[in-house]
């Protein structure tokens, strides 16, 4: 009896040594929290498609342009629909189209009335739908018209100068650049937070890298690219990091009111079309006077 309990106790205790099946790989995050092979390879691809569009024919950028913003009225809609605001998408996207080829065409005063004339067509549009909440949406469609429709004209007007694909590349350097330089530093020495309620890990060490990288990218660009003075690169450089910073703080605080983490998941590594977006289009229409005030187009 007492052996055949001990085989039993013996036979309860053996240890099962068959191999588990290997868990599955979580995707490498890097420090800053993207995926950063996927961030860098759809980071270039971008690049390659931008780049080529304004060296082959610059009109064709201007599609590319229209498509982009396009796609990020529609993000924003879909992120203010998280707090009952039914922007009217279509007013907003005939807008976009209308503002970008208006002012591609006729310049900044063809920009502004097509503005104008988009706020209009929101109000009419959504009252016809009915009058409850009409307000609140309409504001919310006015919002979405002006960021990033409005703002993204800017670059129609760079493109339609005799130089517009040089001044496109100008400005897409300085700010990318700036974005480069802010996550590489902050991430290696970043220690103290900008506005950690809205941004927890952007930092001023990250902000001194953008401001440092950009002010540098700036002046070569300007010397080398535009033929301009070298001073001016840098301003335009310094000043575009400075402004490319608080367009990324502006949609991190929309994002948080919202209660979402990306305008989108069009793009894997980065978001949506306006988690790219947003330095890029608040830097616009200050990089575009900058250069129509110091470095005019002929000078």
């Amino acid at each position: 009896m007492t052996e055949a309990l001990d085989a039993d106790s013996a036979a309860d205790t053996t240890v099962d040594v068959t191999p588990e099946a290997p868990a599955e790989a979580a995707p490498k995050t890097s420090r800053a929290g993207r995926d950063l092979k996927a961030a860098i390879g759809v980071g270039v691809g971008l690049g390659a498609l931008v780049l080529g569009s304004l060296l082959v024919v610059k009109q064709v950028f201007l599609v590319i342009l229209v498509a982009a913003v396009g796609l990020g009225a529609w993000e924003m809609r879909r992120a203010l629909a998280s707090a009952r605001i039914q922007v009217p998408l279509i007013p907003v996207l005939l807008g976009a189209v209308s503002m970008l080829l208006a002012a591609y065409v006729r310049g900044a005063e063809a920009l502004a009335l097509t503005f104008a004339l988009t706020c209009v067509g929101i109000v009419v549009w959504r009252a016809a739908e009915g009058t409850a909440g009409a307000l609140r949406d309409s504001f919310g469609g006015f919002f979405v018209a002006a960021y990033p429709c409005l703002i993204a004209g800017f670059a129609s007007l760079l493109l339609a100068e005799p130089d517009g694909h040089l001044r496109i590349i100008f400005f897409i350097l300085v700010t990318v650049f700036s974005d480069i330089g802010g996550y590489a530093v902050g991430v290696l020495f970043g220690k103290h937070p900008m506005a950690p309620s809205v941004s927890p890990k952007k930092s001023w060490e990250g902000f001194a890298g953008s401001v440092a990288i950009c002010t540098g990218v700036g002046v070569a660009a300007m010397v080398f690219m535009l033929g301009g003075r070298w001073w001016v690169g840098g301003l335009i450089g310094a000043v575009s990091a400075a402004v490319a910073t608080i367009g990324d703080l502006i949609e991190s605080s929309l994002k948080r009111d919202l209660g979402i983490k990306d305008m989108g998941t069009l793009l894997p590594g980065h978001g949506g079309i306006m988690d790219r977006l947003d330095s890029l289009v608040l830097t616009l229409p200050v990089v575009w006077a900058l250069l129509w005030w110091l470095a005019p187009a002929g000078a």
